[in-house]
């Protein structure tokens, strides 16, 4: 047992040591995602430490003091994303007409195919713009019928699991189908004209994730998200990120994101919202996102109705408010970050 034990424990440190390697490799990103996992574990650890205690009363207290440290540095990690942390996206107090927006962001699963289930969904939280990912000519033809209630599309069906569809109520200028980094993943850019008609910046992404069956690296989804930060960063109106980024809201690199978009993540202070694995209960992380500039307030965050894919959709509605930018702040780059920036956008 105090082999095992040994064991259990090292593993466990390991893979909370291991992301803090800045290399883009997929062994040293993918134990980034298992962060609430990793919690289990280690204090499961602990207690198996108290219950089994070492005939050698010195290692016993070795690896207990190592996993208590291990734990709440977790616990450090995980705060940000729960209800006792300061909101970064300060909840809206006072309805302004026409200043609202509402998103949904759906991965339907390229191979899925209950189109009713996602069509109904849709036509149940009722949203302003809609991106459904991982959609292929089929899903193309199955939802054309939102085209009715969306008249404003970009569409960009492909059979390689990163096609796009961007269906809009509000109208649509600017609209364009752009491959940032590789040939065949697109993101979606346009202006997005609210009811009052201000303009706002939506960027619709969904780079690769770094496992060894899709790319053994994060060289590219790094690089098109640093990209769409640099685009965010320099525009001049409201801007919205959406999509599924095939990273975890905790990582480091969404936060290196954060930092040089000057975007906000309304997760922080409130939640998870874990949308994959929608199979499996134990192994979910926070991969769908809307980022969003200074400019907005939050009306609504949620998680939707899964309709046989393997993600959750998510749904948010904001309010856009001019005084919003004096009243919340996002994360600064140091000199480090700015560095590691340039480095992943010149790289591949």
């Amino acid at each position: 047992m105090q082999l095992l034990l040994i064991i259990f424990s090292i593993l466990i440190i390991l893979a909370t040591l291991i992301p803090l390697v800045k290399k883009e490799y997929w062994v040293f990103r993918v134990f980034e995602y298992p962060r609430l996992q990793k919690l289990v574990a280690n204090l499961s650890c602990i207690v198996l430490w108290l219950v089994f205690p070492s005939l050698d009363i010195t290692i016993s207290s070795f690896f207990l003091i190592l996993l208590v440290l291990n734990a709440i540095y977790i616990i450090y990690l995980i705060l940000p994303f729960t209800r006792i942390w300061k909101k970064q996206v300060l909840n809206f107090t006072k309805e302004i007409e026409g200043n609202e927006i509402s998103l949904m962001i759906a991965n339907v699963y390229q191979d899925n195919t209950n189109y009713k289930g996602c069509l109904k969904e849709i036509n149940r939280v009722n949203p302003d713009v809609v991106l459904l990912l991982e959609t292929g000519p089929k899903w193309e033809e199955e939802t054309r019928i939102l085209e009715n209630d969306f008249p404003y599309c970009i569409k960009a069906p492909l059979d390689n699991t990163y096609g796009m569809l961007l269906y809009s109520k509000l109208a649509l200028e600017d609209r364009s189908v752009r491959f940032l980094v590789e040939d065949d993943i697109p993101s979606i850019h346009a202006k997005i004209i609210l009811r009052n008609e201000k303009r706002l910046q939506l960027y619709a992404v969904h780079p690769t994730p770094p496992v060894p069956n899709e790319n053994p690296s994060s060289m590219e989804r790094d690089k098109e998200l640093l990209l769409i930060a640099d685009l965010a960063k320099d525009s001049d109106i409201p801007v919205i990120v959406i999509g599924d980024l095939n990273d975890v809201a905790w990582s480091f690199t969404t936060a290196l994101f954060l930092k040089m978009s000057g975007l906000l993540d309304p997760r922080r202070g409130r939640g998870f919202f874990n949308t994959f694995n929608a199979h499996y209960p134990f192994l979910r992380f926070p991969l769908d996102h809307a980022f969003i500039s200074v400019d907005f307030k939050l009306k609504k965050i949620r998680r939707l109705n899964n309709f046989n894919s393997d993600h959750f959709p998510m749904f948010i509605s904001l309010q856009y408010e001019e005084i919003a930018k004096f009243q919340q702040e996002g994360l600064e780059p140091d000199a480090d970050d700015i560095q590691t920036a340039n480095e992943k956008k010149q790289a591949v």
